[in-house]
């Protein structure tokens, strides 16, 4: 990529999204193009072809999702599925179609098996049963998956797939039915220690483990391989180290600064037992993550105070 080279971030309001734009614009590049879902839906083929044939895209990050966790996934199954399905679909086909120089679609580690030997390496894609709470999902991140495959042999298209490790930072979900478990727990506590509350509920065992990259580390490495890979086969992003969620609760409860209890829901679902990327194929590319979790942890809560706090007074009338 050219400094000037045109480059469309779908998704760019997301925690991912805005991560990739924040790393670009540092990096000098200065014509990125986004349009927000409501100046374009990416379920709409006609609107998504006419977008690229207007504005020619030489290199397209697909960050573009409908996500949440484990709730939100078993709860919304029909519309992960089909609007997934679209928004890959359409911007494949369309980057295709307008002859996008390069495209990078970002998948996730739920495309693994449940039962897949740890930790996962990328060719262990369709291995197995994937996890029932987020099959519809993943099924349709497998599909974006194979879509680039498919564009590449057929049509000799550079569209290459990354699969991100569970993810947090800037700009997170915080909604406590529709979140992840990480930016759930910086909630949770932040609201037990304002309201002096006794104890903080985890949903499960607390046994399940989990491996947590900062998303400005997942946009270094996003730009670092749309510049340095064209291969076929998908590539594992992550930091190759995993916690448990009580390790990680305890993580949250320290910086928050709370003082209560800590209590395990053992009445609601654990997920997959473990998801623990290798990362040895971005290793040996030459990548690394920088930001270790407690501290991630701690600037993901600064990012969550100033926006919590902002989101308070505006609802109070005290706000701009």
């Amino acid at each position: 990529m050219q400094k000037n080279s045109k480059i469309y971030v779908a998704g760019h309001r997301g925690m991912v999204g805005s991560a990739i734009c924040r790393n670009l614009q540092a990096a000098g590049f200065t014509n990125l193009v986004t349009r927000t879902s409501s100046e374009l839906d990416l379920r709409n083929q006609q609107a998504v072809l006419d977008f690229f044939a207007t504005e020619k895209p030489a290199y397209v990050f697909l960050a573009a999702a409908k996500v949440g966790g484990i709730q939100a996934n078993n709860s919304y199954r029909a519309e992960f599925l089909y609007d997934n399905l679209m928004m890959e679909a359409n911007v494949i086909h369309a980057a295709y179609m307008a002859g996008v120089t390069k495209l990078q679609f970002l998948g996730s580690s739920c495309i693994y098996p449940k039962m897949a030997p740890q930790p996962l390496k990328e060719d262990y894609l369709l291995t197995g049963l994937l996890e029932p709470t987020n099959e519809p999902y993943a099924i349709a991140k497998i599909a974006g998956i194979k879509l680039c495959e498919a564009y590449r042999d057929q049509y000799g298209c550079d569209f290459i797939s990354v699969m991100p490790t569970n993810l947090y930072g800037y700009n997170d979900n915080y909604d406590l039915n529709n979140s992840h478990v990480l930016p759930a727990l910086i909630r949770k506590f932040h609201e037990a220690k304002l309201n002096n509350a006794p104890e903080v509920v985890v949903w499960g065992t607390g046994s399940p483990m989990r491996e947590f990259l900062f998303a400005d580390d997942l946009a270094e490495a996003c730009v670092f391989l749309m510049q340095a890979y064209s291969g076929r086969e998908l590539v594992n992003i992550g930091t190759g180290e995993d916690v448990t969620i009580k390790e990680l609760a305890l993580l949250v409860k320290e910086v928050t600064d709370y003082e209560g209890e800590l209590v395990f829901d053992t009445s609601k679902p654990d997920g997959t037992p473990r998801k623990l990327m290798d990362v040895s194929k971005l290793h040996s590319l030459g990548w690394k993550h920088k930001v270790e979790l407690r501290e991630g942890i701690a600037m993901a809560y600064n990012d969550f105070k100033e926006k919590h706090t902002i989101q308070a007074l505006s609802q109070t009338g005290k706000g701009c």
